[in-house]
C-alpha cells in the first residue's frame, strides 16, 4: 500500500516525463531495498533487524510509485549506477565503506523537492540517513585508529618520498643515487612511522586506562554511608553541579535495594564511565595494529615514487611518471577518506592531491635551485 494518499498530480493522466521519473524512482527503491537486505544477510542481531527495517521502508516507498504508475509500470528498470554499484559491494563485502556509501545515497534523495513524493517519504529518507550513519559509526569506531594510521602512513610515504626523490633528482644526482636515496627513505620512514604510531597509541591507551574507574569502586557502593553520601563527590569531581550530583548519587544508592549484588547491574558512575572509556579505547585502536598499518602503508606509498627508477627510467621521464603515479595514489586515498567520513569523495581526493603536489613541488624547486637541471 502507498505511504500516503496520492498527490494532486495523480488526478490527471501523467505525462511521459512523469512516468519515466516514477519508473526510475521505483527501480531505485527496489535497488536500495535489495542493498539493505544484502547487508542484513551479512549481519546478526540488532544490526540485522535495523537493516531489514530499512528494507521494509524502501518497500513502502516502492508501493507508492507502483500506485501512481498503475498500468504504466512497464518492464522493470535498473536502478541508477550508484545504487547498482552499492548493491554489488554489499553482496561481496558488507563493510563500513558500503554503509558510508549508503549514507551518502540517502542524503542525495530528491523527494523533498519532488511534488509527486509525499512529505512522509522525504522525512523517511532523512531519517534513513541518520540510521545508516549510526550503523556506520560503529564500524568507523572499530577501524578509526588503524584507518587513521593507514591513511597517514600512506600519504606520508607518498608525499615525503616523492619530495625526496624529486629533490635529489632535480639536483642532477645520478639515477643510482636517486634510487638508493628513495629506498633508504622508504625503509627509514616506514620504521620511524611504525615505531612512532606504536608509542603514540600505546601512550594514549595508557592515559585512558589511568582515567578509567577501578572495579573496586563498584564493589564499595553497598557499604557507603547513606547519610554522608560520598558518592556525590565522585559525580561532582566529574563535572556535575552539587544538586545534580546529589540527585544522581541518591538514585544510585536507592537502586542498591533492588540489585542482588553490585556486580549485577548497579548503575554506578564507574559503570557509566567504564562504558565510555571502552568506546574511546576502541576508537584509538591497538598499538600493534596502528604500528603495523602505518609501517605497511608508508612502505607501500613510499615505493610508488621509486618505481620508475627501479625499472631503469631516469631524468625528466622518471620524474613525470613518479609524479603521475603518486597523484593517482593520492586521489585514491582521498576518495577512501571521503567515502568513510561521509564527505564528498571528489573534494577530499583533490585536497589530498593539492597538498601532496604542493609539498613535492616545493622540494623539486629547491633541488633545481641548489643543483643542476635534469638532463
Amino acid at each position: 500500500m502507498p505511504t500516503q494518499d496520492r498527490p494532486a498530480s495523480d488526478q490527471q493522466p501523467p505525462s511521459r516525463q512523469q512516468v519515466r521519473r516514477w519508473r526510475q524512482y521505483l527501480a531505485d527503491e527496489r535497488a536500495e531495498g535489495a542493498v539493505y537486505r544484502d547487508l542484513a544477510g551479512r549481519r546478526t542481531g540488532e544490526e540485522r533487524e535495523i537493516l531489514l527495517a530499512l528494507a521494509e521502508a524502501e518497500r513502502r516507498h516502492e508501493s507508492h510509485w507502483l500506485t501512481l504508475l498503475g498500468d504504466d509500470v512497464g518492464r522493470p528498470l535498473r536502478g541508477d549506477f550508484r545504487t547498482r554499484t552499492l548493491g554489488w559491494l554489499a553482496r561481496r563485502f558488507g563493510s563500513v565503506f558500503v554503509l558510508a556509501l549508503a549514507q551518502r545515497a540517502e542524503a542525495r534523495s530528491s523527494y523533498e523537492t519532488d511534488v509527486d513524493a509525499t512529505a512522509t517519504m522525504a522525512a523517511d529518507e532523512r531519517i534513513h540517513e541518520e540510521v545508516v550513519r549510526g550503523l556506520a559509526l560503529r564500524g568507523r569506531n572499530r577501524i578509526s585508529g588503524t584507518f587513521r594510521a593507514a591513511v597517514f602512513g600512506a600519504n606520508d610515504g607518498l608525499v615525503s618520498n616523492l619530495a625526496l626523490v624529486l629533490g635529489i633528482g632535480a639536483s642532477g644526482a645520478a639515477t643510482s643515487t636517486v634510487l638508493l636515496t628513495g629506498l633508504a627513505g622508504l625503509l627509514a620512514g616506514a620504521l620511524s612511522m611504525g615505531a612512532g604510531e606504536y608509542v603514540s597509541v600505546r601512550s594514549q591507551r595508557e592515559l585512558l586506562e589511568a582515567s578509567t574507574p577501578g572495579k573496586h569502586a563498584r564493589a564499595a557502593l553497598p557499604h557507603l554511608d547513606v547519610d554522608a553520601n560520598e558518592l556525590a563527590l565522585v559525580y561532582r569531581a566529574r563535572g556535575m553541579s552539587p544538586e545534580d550530583a546529589h540527585e544522581r548519587a541518591d538514585e544510585v544508592l536507592r537502586s542498591l535495594g533492588t540489585a542482588p549484588t553490585p556486580a549485577l547491574g548497579v548503575p554506578s558512575v564507574a559503570q557509566g564511565v567504564e562504558s565510555e572509556a571502552v568506546d574511546e579505547h576502541e576508537s584509538v585502536g591497538t598499538a600493534m595494529g596502528a604500528a603495523g598499518a602505518s609501517f605497511c602503508f608508508f612502505a607501500s606509498g613510499a615505493l610508488i615514487p621509486v618505481l620508475p627508477y627501479l625499472f631503469g627510467l631516469e631524468g625528466l621521464a622518471a620524474v613525470v611518471i613518479a609524479s603521475v603515479l603518486v597523484g593517482i595514489a593520492l586521489l585514491c586515498t582521498g576518495t577512501a577518506v571521503g567515502i568513510l567520513s561521509g564527505g564528498p569523495p571528489l573534494r577530499r581526493a583533490l585536497r589530498q592531491l593539492a597538498i601532496g603536489y604542493g609539498a613535492a613541488g616545493a622540494t623539486y624547486l629547491l633541488g633545481l635551485l641548489f643543483g643542476t637541471t635534469i638532463g
